[in-house]
């Protein structure tokens, strides 16, 4: 009897996601100009370049697309192996950068001339790829809270709290959730993560309570004049009116560009609210530059867009065969839904603002870069799903790299059975 010689295609990645990772970005280009051609003009700062900014977007597009396509071409045993030196070099800018001069009450950029570098992106993806290892390669045993849980506490914790040195409350948040969710993916016991929740709310509770304290002490340090901006954030969040021009100003010129854009919107470009009224239109606000120029209509066409984008990437990295991948798609794509939502919640007044970007929306390189990069890893993880499934239909046999270690593998597992 003759054998088949297993396959070696790499398999094809998942053009769906590809093609929408592609729609995206090229819809983030197009409004980073809408939003930010009239302050550019206006400002010799720039140039009086109306294009200054799209095209740095348009720039850092482009870069991000090789980024993504050598991510693609990848293999996923290579990012086994990449995770250490990643995180220690993320590590190593996270202490860096505490060193750096402040930039809006903040030391998170490395400022190289023409751009900045912002370790937290750099670190939102390490400590995916470092979790997901060490949760994979520990299996069963993760589920003990000494040998098993503790230590990747110790990892974020560790991370997060360079984070928060910064301070950056929105980034530490966003790291905090995603490790959250790749712990419970990789079958974490529920009494360990309900437990890790309340410390964690206690500790940010203590440090919050801390840092209002020495801004009061010392507020010539603080953004704004001496005002405590984190507590400003959520006065403005309970009731923004009370103080208009100073911490309710930027959420109600925010709610105010998306009530004018009423069902059908002003059109592209005729927004009025990002005159000079709503500050970094481009940035942090520029889901509300959507609202106003694409109505209602649009923005529930982009919503739906954006949710069949992170469904997408859910379902490819359910289906990996291997715990590895698993966890690492579920993470790219819980930072990408996280992130998302705390930046369109901050906006909408649904949660207080953190001042995080809208991902492949907002202008930012280092956010733009990181996050092609994710999904480059992502479209890896789909290429491997791809060359299992032709391997098994060629031989057959159906392909388990490792015993099954999550909930999801073990039910996968088991209906296989």
């Amino acid at each position: 009897m003759t054998q088949t010689k297993p396959v070696r295609r790499r398999g094809t990645p998942d053009f769906q996601l590809l093609i929408l990772t592609l729609l995206l970005v090229g819809f983030g280009v197009i409004m980073v100009f809408s939003s930010s051609s009239s302050v550019a003009l206006l400002n010799e700062k720039y140039n009086n370049d109306a294009l200054y900014f799209a095209k740095r977007q348009a720039g850092f597009a482009v870069l991000g697309l090789f980024v993504m396509l050598v991510a693609m071409n990848i293999r996923m045993e290579k990012y086994k192996k990449l995770f250490v030196p990643l995180f220690f070099v993320t590590v190593l800018l996270l202490i860096l950068v505490l060193f750096m001069s402040k930039l809006n009450g903040a030391k998170s950029w490395f400022n190289l001339g023409l751009f900045g570098v912002q370790p937290t992106e750099l670190a939102k993806i390490s400590i995916i790829l470092y979790l997901s290892a060490l949760i994979a390669k520990k299996g069963e045993k993760f589920r003990d809270l000494r040998t098993g849980y503790i230590p990747v506490m110790v990892i974020v914790g560790f991370v997060a709290g360079l984070i928060m040195l910064q301070p950056d409350l929105g980034s530490c948040f966003i790291l905090v959730a995603t490790c959250g969710l790749i712990i419970y993916t990789g079958g974490a016991s529920l009494k360990h993560i309900v437990g890790s929740v309340l410390l964690f709310v206690l500790g940010a509770g203590i440090v919050f309570g801390a840092g209002s304290l020495l801004s009061s002490l010392t507020p010539d340090d603080q953004p704004g004049g001496g005002t405590n901006y984190k507590v400003g954030r959520i006065e403005a969040f309970l009731d923004p009116k009370k103080d208009q021009q100073g911490s309710g100003y930027n959420l109600l010129q925010s709610l105010r560009a998306i009530g004018e854009g009423g069902v059908t919107g002003s059109g592209f470009g005729q927004g009025i609210v990002k005159l000079h009224y709503l500050p970094n239109p481009f940035n942090d606000f520029i889901f509300s530059v959507i609202g106003e120029e694409l109505g209602f209509i649009g923005t529930t066409v982009f919503l739906l867009l954006y949710l069949y984008f992170i469904w997408r990437g859910m379902l490819v990295a359910l289906r990996c065969h291997d715990s590895f991948g698993t966890l690492v798609g579920t993470g790219i794509m819980g930072l990408i839904a996280i992130q998302a939502f705390i930046n369109i919640g901050g906006v909408t007044q649904t949660i207080p603002m953190t001042g995080v970007t809208l991902p492949f929306i907002s202008y930012g390189g280092s956010s733009l870069l990181v996050m092609m990069l994710s999904m480059g890893i992502m479209l890896s993880i789909s290429r491997e799903n791809s060359r299992q499934g032709i391997q098994e239909r060629t031989t057959g046999v159906q392909i388990r790299t490792q015993t099954p270690s999550t909930p999801f593998e073990r039910k996968r597992a088991n209906r296989s059975r």
